[in-house]
């Protein structure tokens, strides 16, 4: 049974409140995600924690006009909301009266922005897979949401992003897979932000440079029509003991595949240079990207995402498991889309210009923090409401600085002289894979 927590109150002396700001975090998550799903839980029909929503299909198309019949796909994504946080707070009736009773916005104001700051931080960890159930009451409790999230990126993870010329790239290399034309945006750790905007003021554009100068923002530029904002809370991704060697301890050689036909790769063995045996070879959301140049072998190209067409994008991939080396030989699990990873083979889901053959050589990516770049509105968020909690008062609100949606309902322990006062939320939220990439920002 709960006790009255040991509070450190004031007594006695005279104090005011004082006026210096709160220490803020930037919340472009929840203020920016697509909430169409938000209280998904009172959609008629809708039993459980998740909702599924459709993709995009995809066809391939033949040659004259003799026809061969395909199979039509609906590509489905799903939201779970696994996650719960809760702040709770009690006093004793004469502390409340005494010391709390006036002090209360303040204390509510604290436990509002301490939620909000956990939940900003939880869905950004979309942008590097990391999204694992926290809510010991929920099925998908530590459960990995392992295909949200992102398989293509920008960066090496060594050389930093670190100019206008950059960004426009990055964008430039986004849109040549294909990628919708609206809500195009972009999300940098803040602290990047001024070498970005110093080399911009470096050019010759006045018009531009006064704008940037004033305002010392990123913003729009180039006429690509991308937002591009900041956050503090952009995740950290740890990567294996492969990923973060260095070179060429860091090169990985392919000695085979799980589906030789090419119609589904899902997984791929590799050998690395030291032959060892190691269980942090490879880490949950590590990146890859086959490498160009090796003798006697084809460049790996992606095909576009739409059409199949060759673009000259080289094939990335992201592991959607740990993995150790054993005697220098590892499998990587590759993430998948409705079941379905790297593709040769000639069909609706074909995303390779060429064979994944034995020889091949791919490098995995460093730690990095990791910012984000997505289109059409495909960064979901839900926050379902959650019931009145009776006999105890209960409101619903939005904190006005985070944005995030809270329940908050008080009472007294009959008999036991403790008023307890909680905040609580319980959301999810998942990002189309296809739609957005990643940043690699290095640490």
């Amino acid at each position: 049974m709960s006790t009255t927590p040991n509070n450190t109150l004031q007594n006695v002396q005279l104090y005011i409140k004082s006026e210096l700001a709160w220490l803020a975090n930037s919340f472009w998550g929840i203020a920016n995600a697509n909430k169409t799903l938000e209280e998904f839980n009172d959609r008629q029909g809708n039993l459980g924690d998740t909702i599924t929503f459709d993709t995009t299909p995809r066809y391939i198309s033949y040659d004259g006009l003799v026809i061969t019949q395909q199979p039509s796909v609906q590509r489905l994504q799903s939201l779970i909301a696994s996650q719960a946080k809760n702040v709770s707070a009690g006093y004793t009736d004469e502390q409340f009266i005494f010391n709390v009773r006036d002090y209360m916005e303040r204390f509510g104001m604290a436990a509002a922005e301490e939620i909000g700051t956990a939940i900003e931080s939880d869905i950004l960890l979309n942008i590097v897979s990391g999204v694992v159930g926290n809510d010991p009451k929920s099925t998908n409790f530590q459960v990995a949401q392992i295909n949200s999230g992102p398989y293509r990126f920008y960066g090496n993870g060594v050389s930093p992003i670190n100019s206008f010329t950059q960004l426009a790239q990055a964008w430039a290399n986004f849109t040549a897979y294909g990628a919708a034309t609206y809500k195009k945006r972009g999300v940098l750790p803040v602290d990047v932000v001024p070498q970005i905007v110093g080399t911009g003021l470096n050019q010759f554009a006045p018009e531009r440079g006064n704008k940037t100068a004033t305002s010392w923002e990123v913003g729009r530029f180039g006429g690509m029509d991308v937002d591009w904002s900041v956050s503090n809370l952009l995740p950290i991704h740890v990567s294996g003991t492969i990923g973060d060697a260095a070179a060429p301890n860091n090169i990985l050689t392919v000695v085979s595949v799980n589906d030789p036909t090419g119609a589904n790769v899902t997984s791929i063995t590799f050998t690395e240079p030291t032959g060892g045996t190691d269980a942090n070879a490879i880490k949950a959301g590590d990146l890859f990207e086959f490498n160009d140049g090796v003798s006697g072998l084809p460049n790996m190209r992606f095909l576009t995402f739409i059409g199949h067409k060759p673009t000259r994008q080289p094939v990335q991939f992201r592991a959607i498991a740990n993995a150790a080396t054993v005697s220098g030989t590892v499998t990587v699990q590759v993430q998948t889309i409705n079941g379905v990873g790297l593709v040769w083979a000639q069909n609706q889901n074909q995303n390779l210009n060429n064979t994944i053959q034995a020889g091949m050589k791919v490098t995995p990516l460093p730690s990095h923090q990791a910012g984000w770049m997505d289109s059409g509105n495909s960064f979901y968020l839900a926050m379902p409401k959650l019931p009145d909690n009776d006999p105890f008062k209960t409101v619903y609100f939005k904190d006005k600085e985070s944005g995030a949606s809270l329940r908050h309902y008080w009472g007294a322990q009959f008999g036991l002289d403790n008023r307890a006062y909680v905040r609580d939320s319980v959301w999810g939220s998942t990002l189309v894979a296809e739609n957005s990439m990643r940043l690699v920002i290095p640490m």
